[in-house]
């Protein structure tokens, strides 16, 4: 059963997404799917944009969990070969699409609900086991978030749940369906196979120079210069107001006294109490659970409900009575009290049932962190100034190198520079290492001023473009060898698919593949139990989902996961295992999959819905992410 939950929550959710998604491009066409046109977007849904960060960000993040899954380093090559890039593009357009829809519906999630789910996720656990800025902000880096960015993703996550559940929360799932799709997710194969490997498609005939030529004008934008921009901009950054800005000891003091209560936070018990009117009933019924009643028991017997004798949590402020607060907070958990006093002249036995720890930062142990916030609040109304004084001046004429000038802002020239900061030697430009600068340089237009603008990462700009340098196809020098080598690549992969298409059919033939690895000079090799989640080095997912459409005893063939050799494999062996509808777990996952199935028919509605304005995908800009590895 571990295998069905975990089958379940690791790969039918993704499985049911992607085809849900693959129908939606059948159903639109492949009209609404076309290269270019969407500034630095890699895809459009609706009229909301796949910016090129976001996904950059989401690829990396996916070539890293999935290189951690196989317990290696995934190259980029590697990675294009198992066609991550186009898995992580499906899953940010299948995304999105539910995100317009709950936007439409009007579903929003407030900053109070963001920052508490935030603050109870485990991965963002300091070494006290409570929330730590410092592991969140590591944590973020390293998933290559800003905070904003990582609470913006946050927010939306939990906004689209609120539209699946409300889908989810009462569609249950036919038995045998449910039956059925255990048996068909936790199926098992085995297979023999042979890999043709690189050789095996001879010597490749060089291309005549008007081929190459015709290839490379074929492939413009792998082997064409980008678009440079020659721009002036201003810029203030939190390091240029560092010198202007001091945080006093009673600024930290003040700021500490206000915020008191984050940084000492009283002790709380869950506490319950019965009620008696005299000392005299509260010492008989003290010794009825000396002689073994206990307090549910005594509860009972005076009639009382759980709900009646319960004060919920407190602290022990607020108790009423300084004395009896006393006593509440020193007893052991789940112990009864002796007879306490009441400012109303009644007696009580109190029981606790819940403690949870109080926490305490001194002055001294706060500072550093009430420091860093104070000063990050008042170099951001320092800049806050300058980009005012910088707005003033341009209002009365200036430009943007003189308001720059009278504002305390600096000015930066860039005389040719590509949407990835690059310069045209290939060496990096003055642009700063910030994507929503780069995103603003390129959509501006030619010959104005950009308004000043903030980014995530704190700093402020205005741009002025003075020119654009458009792509050119490189000359045949300088593209030759790496044009000749992906023509050579192409044409062996070709060869090399067209031999095991016919050693496929050959072995089909032969009901074996002894013949063909005789005629190869390789061995039959015998692969593991396979699932249908395998995607590791010899098996990708594309020869996995041919491997389990097969029948027993068929005859497959395709590229191996990394190599990009071919692979022939024969299916030895279908196994399906035992079910027991009686056991817990697979109610439980029945349960997991009626939600499931529910999601997927919201994200279905979702894309029919998306399907009226169309998605469209800059097929150019994917590639060249993927190409670069994410960055």
């Amino acid at each position: 059963m571990i295998q069905w939950m975990h089958a379940l929550s690791k790969s039918w959710v993704a499985t049911l997404l992607m085809g849900g998604l693959a129908l939606s491009f059948v159903l639109w066409g492949i009209g609404d799917i076309f290269h270019g046109g969407l500034s630095n977007a890699v895809a459009t849904v609706g009229s909301t944009q796949i910016e090129q960060g976001e996904f950059s960000r989401a690829y990396r993040n996916m070539v890293r969990n999935q290189g951690a899954q196989m317990g290696t380093e995934l190259t980029p090559e590697m990675a294009q070969k198992m066609g991550l890039g186009q898995v992580t593009l499906q899953q940010l357009v299948s995304r999105t699409a539910l995100d317009n829809e709950a936007t439409s519906l009007g579903l929003t999630t407030p900053d109070s609900e963001v920052a508490q789910d935030v603050r109870t996720m485990d991965a963002f656990r300091g070494p006290s086991g409570q929330f730590d800025r410092a592991t969140f902000q590591q944590a973020l880096q390293g998933a290559g978030y800003n905070e904003q960015q990582f609470l913006d993703e946050m927010r939306e996550d939990m906004t689209r749940s609120q539209l699946t559940t409300a889908v989810e929360s009462n569609f249950i799932l036919p038995q045998a369906y449910a039956e059925g799709l255990f048996l068909y997710i936790n199926e098992r194969r085995a297979a023999d196979y042979v890999v043709l490997g690189p050789d095996a498609a001879g010597t490749i005939k060089p291309p005549t120079d008007a081929e190459l030529e015709a290839y490379v004008k074929a492939n413009a934008t792998r082997y064409s210069t980008p678009e440079y921009r020659d721009a002036e901009y201003a810029v203030i950054t939190p390091a240029d107001v560092e010198g202007d800005v001091n945080v006093t000891e009673e600024q930290v003091k003040q700021q500490y006294e206000a915020m008191k209560s984050t940084y000492v936070v009283p002790e709380k018990r869950d506490v319950q109490q019965i009620e008696f009117k005299t000392e005299a009933e509260a010492k008989a019924a003290r010794a009825k659970i000396d002689s073994g009643t206990s307090f549910d028991q005594l509860a009972t017997q005076r009639g009382l409900k759980p709900a009646d004798i319960d004060l919920g949590t407190l602290t022990e402020a607020g108790l009423p009575d300084p004395d009896r607060a006393k006593a509440i907070f020193a007893l052991p958990l789940n112990a009864v009290s002796q007879p306490l006093k009441t400012s109303f002249g009644s007696w009580v036995l109190a029981r606790v049932t819940k403690i949870e720890a109080g926490t305490s930062r001194s002055l001294e142990e706060a500072t550093p962190e009430i420091r860093k916030n104070l000063h990050d609040q008042l170099s951001q109304a320092k800049m806050v100034d300058a980009v005012n004084a910088y707005s003033d001046a341009r209002a009365t004429g200036d430009d943007l190198a003189q308001a720059a000038k009278k504002s305390g802002m600096r000015v930066v020239h860039l005389a040719a520079v590509d949407a990835g900061g690059m310069k045209p030697d290939g060496t990096r430009s003055d642009a700063p290492a910030d994507p929503e600068f780069l995103k603003a340089l390129f959509n501006a237009d030619v010959g104005d001023d950009t308004d000043p603008f903030n980014t995530k990462l704190g700093n402020y700009y205005a741009i002025h473009v003075n020119g654009t340098t458009p792509p050119k196809l490189k000359p045949m020098s300088a593209v030759h060898d790496a044009a000749l080598a992906a023509w050579t690549g192409e044409q062996r992969s070709k060869l090399l698919a067209e031999k095991a298409k016919a050693l496929a059919a050959q072995a089909t033939k032969d009901k074996s593949l002894d013949g063909i690895a005789k005629q190869l000079g390789a061995s039959v090799q015998h692969s593991q139990a396979l699932s249908r989640q395998t995607n590791d080095p010899v098996f990708s997912a594309d020869l996995v989902e041919k491997l389990f459409a097969a029948p027993a005893g068929g005859v497959i063939f395709g590229q191996e996961g990394l190599s990009g050799d071919f692979v022939i494999a024969r299916v030895t062996g279908i196994v399906h295992p035992p079910l027991n509808t009686r056991d817990p777990g697979f109610a439980q996952g029945a349960q997991q999959l009626s939600r499931t199935v529910a999601g997927d028919f919201t994200i279905s509605m979702a894309n029919a819905a998306r399907a009226r304005e169309g998605v469209k995908v800059n097929q150019q800009l994917v590639d060249s992410t993927i190409g670069s590895g994410g960055y």
